[in-house]
């Protein structure tokens, strides 16, 4: 069974391999007739290279199918040989291989054959085709070829005959260059002229006439010749062979031409034939000249092009170079903006980190030095007070004993423990049992106090309500305030303004009631406690001490607060402790001391607890000689070292620098009094100290924090932070395009003396002032360029502001030289309240000049009615009695009708009432005028006008604006009313 099951498997094998031997014979037999060789011809030798592709392409196919055939027919075979072996018909298989035999082709195979029939003849429709394509090039090319060497070939023609006549020409000396063919075309017109008018004889003509007629016509190229300038002579060309010399061109030219013109003896018609011969051939010149410049030109004209087309090319490719960069740089750009707002974004979180950890690290056990802040009136004794406190005088120092700048001052442990000592002496020896005061550093002996904080720092603040921004700005920064109220004047502007900031700042304070020692008859103890002193006084001194007190009371009782005595007070968080002192005596001092450190200690531990988040405020910014830029700072919190790099606010921007020293003062010395500062490599807050740097630091905006830059900080988001405090201190210090130049010694007073100027106020007189506007705001000396920058105004025509407001700064020699020179003020000053006078003064002065400018322009309304029985003048001039209707009439006020057509009846010259002159009449006023009419002296009374008609000042814009500016105040309501009537009659617009 398995031997007829694999002879069954493989009939229909050798089936499938006849249907392919006949099918492999078939197509033999058709390669071999294709593949028959044809003779080509040798004229197209292309052409049978490219008909041989095509059936090289078609051997490749035949030979892979026979090759797949092969294969199929050797396995057959080798079967059949094995078969015939074992049967012993040898003779059979041989006559196989001689002949043959006819094989049936099946429906398989006639498919292929006739797919590959198909595909042959499609092959060989293209590949006709291509060769008729090919063919259809080729020979076109061929007929442009000929055609350029056909034109090429007559153009070299062309230039040969016009070269061999230029030739002819020079060698028979009929030549002409271009001027000369000129000169012959206005000859030949001037001879067909000479012949069309009979005076010049015609071929074959005679006669002596003629001759006669002739003779003046044969100078006149003689006398051409000497007019006109010498034709350019050429230079003879070199000979190859030696031939007789030709005569020079220009000579013999002029004896051919004087020959030519003896019209009596010469053949005139060859001389003009042999003329139009040589007249052609240099037409063909210039022609084939013109030709050849047209196809320069045209050459040139593509070569541009090109280059213009390579140009263009190369600037696309260079642009889109560009653009690829650009492109590339913004990506790059882009992903470095994205890494570093990750980086700051990753900073910021541990920076923030960071600040919660010290936060939560911080104790009780270790306080900073709290900071108060003393504020009240002008001239109240905050600085008195200080002084008294640290046994220094910088009251007297500062102009005119007002505080003009903030101050700090530092007081350490050991001095504060000397300074509260007579408060606990008393307590110690009072045997009073009705104290009701609470106090939280009250130890058991007096000398040792349960004081846990490293010290106080005092911040003075000025008292003017120009500074009403330095008060703000320290008491941002206080802890404690100590309001200091004169009890002789109670409370003052200045006064509510700062219990109003208080209030709105949520600040505790205590009050201290100064000037005790003003009482009548007040009995000093020096430096004593209050208590103590007030024990020590007269029954009438205690009297009016309490009356006083009283009063006192009641005006803080006003402004909504609970007041008491600190003695009396047993509820401190609701009620505001009251301490009588006086600056003077020093009395009530130690008692002020000890209950601002008591409130400190008591209330206030949580927000003294010391940590190392850096929380530091500028305060000023100063130029100092010797130290160059440096910040007064309020160091809150944490802890500065030299070196530091610091990140800061400015006008411009944020700037990061380094910290190059830290100084301050010596202990209970205030940082604006000069004294020799000490130098620190590390503070810890709270603490006053001045901080030395670059000269940028003069741009640092005051009242903004200082931050320092740590390891795994990012200066970037360190910047953005720092930036946020600056936010409305820009609009304080922003100028306008006109106004006055303002310096101070520092930002914070220039920030008060802005101020100051930018809003309204009251002059001398008690009229409201307007802002006075400001041009340019700078902080040190005046200078040259700063004279410059004001005398701009001038120039612009703002003479009330080309000047300098500077206060607590020094004028260079040749600044004021100059400005003295120029007409530029400067008023300096180092109480900014005596600015104000200074510059009030300086407008009264520029306003009173305009005014005179513009009283000729100035005309105030006015109406008057004439009185028929009070006619004194009736002409030149007109003086008639009457009463003003409405307005106000002045002298110079012109008068005109407009019932008459605006008849202009004259100007008031004079006025008299009751026989006095006067130079202003009211309305419902009787008076007689004088009317003056320069223009018009035969203006008459009665005649062009009478009393009938009344007199109108006569207005007109330019009045009205000088009125409006100049002189509004010399107006009253009626007075207004009246104007806007007569800016209708006499229709202004």
């Amino acid at each position: 069974m398995p031997k007829g099951k694999k002879k069954g498997g493989a009939k229909p094998k050798a089936g499938d391999d006849d249907d392919w031997d006949a099918l492999l014979e078939e197509t033999a037999a058709a390669d071999a007739a294709t593949d028959a060789p044809t003779p080509a011809p040798e004229a197209e030798p292309a052409a049978a290279e490219d008909a041989a592709e095509p059936a090289a392409e078609e051997d490749a196919a035949a030979a892979f199918l026979k090759s797949m055939g092969a294969g199929g027919a050797e396995k057959t075979e080798k079967k059949d040989d094995k078969k015939k072996k074992k049967k012993g018909k040898k003779k059979a298989a041989d006559k196989d291989d001689d002949e043959p035999a006819e094989k049936k082709v099946s429906a398989r195979g006639a498919a292929i054959a006739e797919r590959l029939a198909k595909q042959k003849a499609e092959e060989e429709k293209l590949r006709l085709e291509k060769e008729a394509q090919e063919a259809k090039i080729r020979a076109e090319e061929e007929t442009e070829r000929l055609k350029e060497e056909e034109e090429k070939r007559k153009r070299e023609e062309k230039l040969a005959r016009k070269a061999a006549a230029r030739d002819e020409a020079r060698k028979a000396g009929t030549y002409e260059t271009k001027k000369q063919k000129e000169q012959r075309l206005a000859a030949e017109r001037r001879l067909a002229s000479m012949k069309a008018s009979g005076m010049v004889p015609t071929p074959g003509g005679g006669g002596g006439g003629s001759s006669r007629m002739a003779r003046p016509v044969k100078k006149k190229p003689e006398k051409k010749k000497e007019d006109a300038p010498p034709p350019p002579e050429l230079e003879p060309e070199p000979e190859p062979e030696p031939e007789p010399a030709p005569p020079a061109p220009e000579a013999e030219a002029a004896d051919d031409w004087e020959e030519a013109d003896d019209w009596e003896t010469g053949d005139l018609a060859a001389n003009l034939e042999k003329l139009g011969s040589a007249s052609r051939a240099v037409d063909e010149e210039e022609e084939d000249g013109a030709e050849l410049e047209a196809k320069a030109e045209a050459e040139r004209l593509k070569a541009a092009g090109k280059a213009l087309k390579e140009r263009e090319a190369k600037k696309k490719a260079e642009q889109e170079a560009r653009e690829a960069l650009d492109a590339e740089q913004a990506a790059a750009a882009d992903k470095a903006e994205r890494e570093a707002e990750l980086k700051k974004l990753e900073c910021r979180q541990k920076r923030l980190a960071r600040e919660k950890r010290r936060d939560a690290d911080r104790s009780e056990d270790r306080l900073r030095s709290p900071i108060c802040c003393i504020m009240g009136h002008v001239d109240t004794g905050k600085t008195k007070l200080l002084d008294k406190i640290r046994q220094t005088n910088v009251q007297d120092g500062e102009a005119g004993g007002i505080t003009q700048q903030i101050g700090a001052t530092f007081f350490d442990n050991a001095t504060l423990r000397d300074k509260i000592e007579p408060v606990a002496t008393h307590l110690a020896s009072s045997k009073t049992t009705d104290l009701k005061y609470v106090d939280a550093i009250m130890g058991a002996d007096p000398r040792a106090p349960r004081l846990k904080l490293p010290g106080l720092l005092v911040i003075d603040t000025p008292g003017h309500e120009s500074f009403s921004n330095l008060r703000s700005r320290g008491s941002s920064l206080c802890d404690m305030a100590i309001l200091v109220v004169d009890l002789m004047h109670g409370l003052e502007p200045q006064t509510l303004e700062s219990i109003s900031m208080l209030k709105r700042k949520r600040t505790p304070f205590v009050v201290a009631l100064n000037k005790v020692d003003r009482c009548y008859d007040w009995n000093a103890v020096e430096g004593a406690s209050i208590r103590e002193a007030l024990a020590n006084q007269a029954e009438n001194t205690t009297a009016e001490f309490e009356a006083k007190k009283q009063e006192a009371f009641q005006q803080l009782n006003a402004q909504s607060l609970n007041v008491a005595l600190y003695w009396d007070n047993d509820d401190p968080g609701a009620t505001v402790s009251v301490v009588p002192t006086s600056a003077i005596t020093g009395e009530g001092v130690p008692d002020l001391l000890r209950v601002v450190l008591s409130l400190t200690q008591q209330r206030l531990a949580q927000k003294l607890m010391f940590g190392y988040n850096l929380q530091c405020t500028v305060l000023e910014v100063k130029v100092v000689e010797g130290l160059g830029a440096t910040l007064d700072v309020i160091l809150v919190n944490g802890c500065l070292h030299a070196g530091d790099t610091m990140v800061l606010c400015t006008q411009d921007g944020p700037i990061v620098t380094a910290t190059r020293a830290l100084l301050t003062p010596p202990p209970s010395r205030e940082t604006r009094v000069k004294s020799d500062l000490i130098k620190h490599e590390s503070l810890e807050g709270a603490i006053g100290l001045k901080i030395t740097g670059d000269p940028e630091l003069t741009k640092v905006v005051p009242g903004t924090g200082i931050l320092v830059v740590h390891a795994d900080d990012d200066v970037n988001d360190l910047k953005e932070e720092v930036m946020k405090d600056v936010a409305g201190l820009t609009d304080a210090l922003a100028t306008e395009a006109k106004g006055v130049t303002v310096q101070a010694s520092t930002l914070g007073a220039l920030e008060a003396l802005l101020e100051f100027l930018r809003n309204p106020g009251k002059d001398r007189a008690g009229k409201e002032r307007p802002p006075i506007p400001v041009s340019s705001a700078t902080v040190g000396p005046i200078h040259k360029k700063d004279v410059l920058r004001a005398a701009i105004m001038a120039q612009k025509g703002h003479d009330e502001y080309s000047c300098i407001l500077g206060f607590d700064v020094p004028v260079d020699p040749e600044a004021q030289a100059y400005a003295d020179k120029n007409g530029v003020k400067i008023f300096t000053a180092d109480i900014i309240y005596h600015l104000e006078g200074h510059f009030t003064r300086h407008l009264d002065d520029i306003m009173e000049r305009k005014k005179d400018e513009a009283r000729d322009v100035a005309v105030f309304p006015a109406l008057f009615k004439i009185s028929k029985q009070h006619v004194f003048n009736m002409k030149d001039p007109i003086i008639v009695g009457g009463e003003v209707t409405d307005g106000i009439l002045k002298v110079g006020t012109p008068l005109c009708i407009p019932h008459l057509g605006f008849l202009d009846v004259g100007v008031v010259q004079s006025i008299e009432v009751n026989h006095k002159e006067v130079q202003t009449v009211r309305k419902g006023q009787e008076c007689a005028v004088r009317i003056v009419n320069h223009g018009n002296p035969s203006m008459t009374y009665g005649r062009q006008f009478d009393h009938t008609h009344p007199l109108f000042s006569k207005v007109s814009r330019q009045s009205i604006d000088a009125l409006k500016k100049y002189f509004r105040d010399d107006m009253i309501q009626d007075d207004l009313k009246l104007l806007v009537k007569l800016k209708k009659v006499f229709s202004v617009i």
